[in-house]
């Protein structure tokens, strides 16, 4: 709260009452911009230049309103609107008041039953506009009384002040003269004289409190609705211009017996501008007060006033020993009291029965009204008790984000669900056996072939490369060696479900660390709709990859033609090695055993030279067989898991970016720091 030259203790017992004033009317012109019908004053809710709700305050509280709804339509699907509910009440209540008069200070008198505070109003007030007395409690309906009331109208419609409960103050009449200040005829029957103003001159009762009760007739003839233009009677009070555009509540007591006066005080100070909490040396630490008000709202600090009122029952130095232990006491409660100058809850000494302090009281009033910054502090403290309150939502342990391990481990285990490494090495198997097929020597193959045929199995005419079928076509080179064709064992494999099912809830747990409860689960909902059909979308991704019959190479075919030419030349060997040995062939016998050995020789080496010769091209064969599947694998994946977490978390990225906004620079708030962003992963 902006600090004005008041004293507390027992120095604002011996301050002059006519010094404060003036302190509180260093603050600024309080009559400035009063907007009196006719005078061409702004409209209703016209923001002016100014004090904290208006310039970069206005704007900075914009930007953190703007950013809280977008945060609610960003978290409406995600979070529950149970949890939701009060930030959309805040949202309403800044808008409400925004749109109001930014002129006026709503200030409320706060306090339990006997603390004095409707004596405290009507001594600011200068008239005895709320009733007092013995008999507990005695007010029932919250009072208001609005100094210059011009455009406080809505106000205290939004407060829900009945229209017989509202004063008006008005003109700036000086001390003793006779002015039009207060609505409706105020007279010297009511307390407020002529020639000096409230008579403080009432005993309190046998239980402490002030006396004197209000004839009800007369207030009733007093009130009238703020701004309706009744005609005015009654005597100005000095100070009264110093509060011009102060908006004064007079609440029921907090601690109430009937339950109404407590719903009364609950809605009003979520309402109000400022509380002036009115304690007196009996309930002063009264945990009720401590633990259901001023702990909850201890970020309110700059808004808070608290007054130890009735000093005058305390002996000696008994009050500043009380405002020793009341300071202690907001200490534990979180409330920073402001003092050498520092901002905080003004803590002050008063009697409302002889007038001590009341300056003091009216000049930091007098210090709000001018500076015209309460409402700003008001609304921008509701937001900081809401980012703290949002926080956990909002707000995880550590990083969020998908990683590129996690990727790469879902994919891996998508690759294991459809057996893509399996299959790699079946179709590496498969492109050697047809290499060896058509590079293997002849009579090998017709020898598989018939060794095949006879157990009943269809041997290699079911693998790559392998024998045809009768009736088979050939290859066109006429070598006689058969066509590749698809291998059974490279069938379309089936993805394994538990590994599938494995392979989501490990990516999810990846995903959801670190995120808000109700981030985490809308990870999980968004993994668990794509994961429903998952197993069956990389059925289909797995039967479009299986790969078809690998084409030739040249050297298959010169190899199959030089193992032929080879059978030949053994063939040949053999006819001449008979005919020399028939005698019907003249040439030298070891020229046919030669032609013998090189063409059985040959094609067996042949063969294996081949077969070394067709590891690598079989390897990668069966790497893009692998790496096919494994693709398509991870493209389903993707497609139904990945990029469904992806948008998850990329919504909670622009909500954590609506947070920081929300949540504003500086210390205080959960979340506030450094860390808050997030880096996109």
């Amino acid at each position: 709260m902006t600090k004005v030259a008041t004293t507390t203790g027992t120095s604002a017992r011996s301050a002059a009452p006519g010094q404060a004033g003036q302190a509180g009317t260093a603050g600024g012109a309080p009559g400035a911009g009063n907007g009196f019908p006719g005078q061409g004053g702004p409209g209703a809710g016209t923001v002016r230049g100014g004090g904290a709700v208006r310039g970069s305050g206005t704007d900075a509280l914009s930007v953190r309103v703007d950013a809280l709804g977008e945060l609610l339509g960003l978290s409406r699907t995600r979070i529950s609107p149970d949890a939701l509910a009060e930030t959309g009440e805040l949202l309403e209540r800044i808008g409400e008041r925004r749109r109001l008069s930014l002129d006026h200070t709503v200030v409320a008198l706060a306090g339990a039953t006997g603390s004095g505070k409707s004596t405290l109003f009507n001594a600011l007030a200068g008239a005895e506009l709320s009733r007092t007395g013995v008999r507990r409690p005695t007010t029932a309906r919250p009072i208001a009384c609005a100094w210059q009331p011009e455009r406080a109208a809505g106000l205290l419609d939004r407060l829900g002040i009945a229209p017989q409960d509202r004063f008006a103050r008005r003109g700036t009449a000086l001390p003793g003269e006779r002015g039009p200040d207060l609505d409706r005829g105020l007279d010297a029957d009511r307390g407020f004289d002529a020639d000096r103003g409230f008579d403080p001159d009432r005993a309190y009762g046998e239980d402490g409190v002030e006396g004197g009760p209000a004839d009800a007739s007369g207030a009733d003839a007093a009130s009238a609705s703020v701004g309706a233009g009744a005609a005015s009677g009654g005597v100005a009070v000095d100070g009264a211009a110093d509060l011009d555009g102060l908006v004064l509540i007079d609440l029921p007591d907090h601690d109430s017996a009937a339950t109404s006066h407590r719903d009364h005080v609950d809605r009003l100070l979520g309402l109000v501008d400022v509380v002036v909490w009115v304690l007196d040396p009996e309930k002063y630490a009264d945990a009720a007060l401590h633990e259901r008000y001023l702990r909850p709202l201890s970020g309110h600090a700059d808004v808070t006033v608290l007054v130890l009122n009735q000093i005058d029952r305390l002996p000696g130095d008994s009050a500043d020993l009380v405002l020793d232990d009341l300071r202690r006491l907001l200490d534990e409660d979180g409330l920073a009291v402001g003092e050498h100058g520092e901002d905080g809850a003004v803590v002050l000494s008063a009697s409302a029965l002889t007038g001590e302090g009341i300056a003091d009281l009216r000049a930091v009033l007098a210090q709000l009204v001018a500076d015209r910054a309460a409402a700003g502090l008001r609304l921008a403290a509701d937001m900081d008790r809401t980012a703290s309150r949002l926080h956990p939502l909002y707000v995880g342990e550590g990083g969020a984000g998908l990683t590129d391990a996690a990727r790469e481990e879902f994919v891996d285990r998508l690759a294991d669900a459809v057996g893509a490494a399996g299959a790699g090495q079946a179709a590496e198997r498969d492109w050697a056996a047809a290499a060896e097929e058509a590079c293997g020597t002849p009579w090998g193959r017709l020898f598989g072939d018939r060794a095949a045929t006879g157990a009943g199995s269809p041997g290699r005419a079911n693998r790559t490369g392998g024998a045809v079928l009768p009736g088979a076509a050939r290859t066109p080179d006429g070598t006689g060696a058969p066509r590749p064709r698809p291998s059974a064992s490279l069938s379309a494999p089936s993805a394994s479900r538990p590994v599938v099912d494995e392979a989501v809830r490990g990516v999810v747990a990846d995903a959801g660390r670190g995120l808000p409860a109700p981030w985490a689960q809308a990870v999980r909902d968004a993994a668990r709709r794509g994961g429903d059909g998952l197993p069956e979308a990389l059925d289909g991704a797995a039967a479009r990859t299986v790969p078809g019959p690998p084409e030739r190479p040249r050297w298959w075919s010169a190899a199959g033609g030089a193992q032929w030419l080879l059978m030949a030349l053994a063939v040949a060997g053999a006819v001449c090695l008979i005919s020399v040995a028939m005698g019907s062939l003249d040439l030298t016998w070891w020229l046919p055993v030669v032609m013998i050995a090189i063409g059985g020789l040959g094609g067996p080496a042949l063969a294996g030279a081949c077969r070394i010769a067709a590891r690598g091209p079989a390897r990668r064969y069966g790497q893009a067989a692998e790496r096919r599947l494994r693709d398509a694998a991870a493209d389903c994946g993707r497609a139904r898991v990945l990029e469904p977490l992806a948008a998850e978390l990329m919504r909670y990225r622009e909500v954590r970016e609506q947070y920081a906004v929300v949540a504003g620079a500086g210390a205080g708030v959960p979340g506030r720091s450094s860390h808050t962003a997030l880096s996109p992963r």
